[in-house]
């Protein structure tokens, strides 16, 4: 039986997707983001953005230039997704109609500025109108965790099945504290430091892990160091629980696919244990003189699944899997 056949029953299945998410606002970012991603592959996602990326009054120019790029040859992938305006925004619902009417290849849309999950349910039954009315009946959502409002209800917007990802907005959560919070929060180290700012990431990871949903980091301002990207990302994910983070640079993206992907040695690893255990039925094994069931299978599958979304290689024991 397939992994996932076996891995998971009764469980979430957690949700695969690059680990790497490319926002790109302006028309020329856009189309050399889209560029990018056909020279590189899909390991990363595009964001393209309404929200900061129109200017006033050109709301609804903006939204139709974004569904003609997701709609065209160039989008090779079917990884390019959008964000919106937020929810009380007077283009939401139209960016929505309009973007949508590319929804056959949409990889999801992004809903800013929630301020609680009640926002979030009235947001997705737009997006679900307008996606079923252009042929879609499963358009995944993404959600921006960035007010105050919006952190207590985390829990119950991952468990709603129209959500894939919730990201963290750290500039606006920091900036909402008025001062409480000082500037360096938003930056390295303090964003790994100070209580409210790690108590905010850590709920929305934890709430992301118990529905099988992925969490999505937040951006690092510093554009001309990749090992600040770099250092960000793999503390994200090692102290933290991230597995996907924001890039607002093209410098941006190497860095964090690579901090985000399995090691080669990990990958081997995975391999080797997810052979066995489907020679043995999924039965417990033995492996370097370690014993492994299905817990410990379930960790090592999704290593794998993180290995192929960052376009590692696999080894051939498991690449049919």
């Amino acid at each position: 039986m397939h992994p996932s056949e076996v891995l998971f029953q009764g469980a979430h299945a957690p949700v695969s997707i690059p680990v790497c998410d490319h926002y790109a606002g302006s028309e020329k970012l856009m189309r050399k983001s889209v560029a990018l991603q056909q020279e590189l592959g899909p390991i990363f996602d595009i964001t393209l953005d309404c929200e900061d990326g129109a200017s006033a009054g050109n709301e609804e120019a903006h939204a139709r230039l974004i569904a003609s790029l997701i709609d065209s040859p160039d989008n090779r992938f079917d990884r390019i997704g959008a964000r919106v305006h937020d929810v009380s925004h007077a283009s939401f619902e139209r960016d929505v109609e309009i973007i949508c009417t590319a929804a056959r290849r949409l990889a999801y849309l992004v809903i800013p500025k929630p301020e609680g999950l009640a926002d979030v349910q009235r947001a997705i039954e737009v997006v679900q109108r307008h996606a079923a009315a252009n042929g879609r009946s499963d358009l995944p959502v993404h959600v921006l965790i960035e007010s105050h409002s919006a952190l207590p209800d985390v829990f119950a917007i991952a468990a709603l099945p129209q959500v894939e990802c919730l990201s963290f907005g750290i500039m606006d959560f920091v900036s909402a504290h008025y001062g409480a919070i000082p500037g360096a929060a938003m930056r390295s180290p303090g964003q790994f430091e100070h209580p409210l700012v790690v108590r905010a990431k850590l709920e929305i990871a934890a709430a992301c892990h118990a529905y099988g949903k992925t969490p999505s980091h937040n951006v690092t301002t510093e554009i001309r160091d990749p090992a600040v990207v770099a250092g960000d990302a793999a503390r994200a994910h090692a102290e933290l629980g991230y597995t996907r983070m924001w890039s607002i640079h093209p410098d941006q993206i190497h860095p964090i696919v690579q901090a985000l992907s399995p090691a080669a040695t990990e990958i081997d690893e995975a391999a080797a244990i997810i052979a066995k255990a489907q020679a043995g039925a999924w039965g417990p094994i033995q492996h370097n003189g370690r014993l492994h069931d299905r817990a410990s299978y379930r960790y090592y599958w999704t290593v794998l699944q993180r290995a192929r979304r960052s376009g590692q290689p696999i080894p051939d024991t498991v690449a049919g899997l």
